[in-house]
């Protein structure tokens, strides 16, 4: 797939950073490769940060992702941080 403008939410904003909040069915792996947020260019600033649901439609995961860098409208985000999801009672 590709990246859907609609599945992109604003959870915070303050003092120049964003906390954004992102699903898609794509995987992790390509989601942070360069150019996959291209199309926010205008929205995504370096150092923000996007809690994501990634692989919706398979082996789903939920982590975070680190905007790295957006220069001349290419975005490229940080591998995603994975939320352990073990759950030990």
């Amino acid at each position: 797939m590709a990246f859907e403008v609609k599945n992109l939410s604003v959870l915070a904003y303050a003092n120049g950073f964003t906390l954004w909040h992102y699903t898609t069915s794509d995987a992790a792996a390509a989601v942070d490769n360069v150019g996959y947020f291209n199309a926010a260019s205008d929205m995504l600033h370096v150092g923000d940060m996007m809690l994501a649901n990634v692989a919706t439609a398979g082996s789903p995961q939920n982590g975070v992702f680190a905007v790295v860098s957006v220069a001349n409208g290419v975005v490229d985000l940080a591998n995603m941080t994975v939320f352990d999801t073990s759950n030990t009672d």
